[in-house]
């Protein structure tokens, strides 16, 4: 096998820890999604194991990501970014940036109070910052509670309990940089 391939599948176990790591999810529950084994998600992740194509696919369907993406396929010459939404827990979530690890930036709506999860405030390895870009943003932190219109912006530790969600019966549009190993954003 060429060099070109051999660094393609050489990065291909930091994408798949990063996404996991993105779903904050563990290795059991991906192996159970999958029906491939922890110790087999181990050892991609890490780079002991060459991935196969039996092995990418369900991983791909897992993680709801192009096959591409996985092995960063080279571009195609296509200047074109195809915006690829997910939706979780009510929300919207479309990422902005296509690389591993590091400050990962989404845009996110939240839908109208009433459609909304409810109100469980969650930890995370991580620090966020989020700009509103339209409608009003409940923003509960610890035992603080802030509402933020269009223009506003907030920055927090995901380790202390929170959440956050549309403020009214109007879906709520932000900006998101998250960084997993704390990362805070600089302006």
């Amino acid at each position: 096998m060429g060099s070109v391939e051999e660094d393609v599948l050489a990065g291909v176990g930091s994408r798949l820890r990063a996404l996991r790591q993105a779903r904050g999810i563990t290795l059991a529950e991906l192996a159970a999604e999958t029906n491939l084994t922890a110790s087999t998600l181990s050892r991609l992740e890490n780079g002991k194991l060459r991935p196969t194509l039996e092995q990418l696919l369900p991983l791909a369907r897992a993680h709801e990501v192009p096959l591409d993406d996985l092995v960063a396929a080279p571009p195609t010459g296509d200047p074109r970014i195809h915006l690829r939404p997910v939706r979780r827990a009510g929300m919207t979530v479309v990422p902005l940036t296509r690389r591993p690890g590091g400050v990962q930036a989404y845009k996110v709506i939240y839908p109208p109070v009433g459609q909304a999860s409810a109100l469980a405030p969650q930890t995370h390895e991580g620090y966020e910052w989020f700009y509103v870009l339209n409608g009003r943003v409940r923003f509960v932190l610890a035992d603080q509670e802030f509402e933020l219109g269009p223009g506003e912006a907030a920055e927090f530790d995901t380790r202390l309990p929170h959440w956050i969600g549309s403020a009214d019966s109007q879906p709520a549009e932000l900006l998101t940089l998250f960084g997993p190993q704390g990362e805070r954003a600089h302006l």
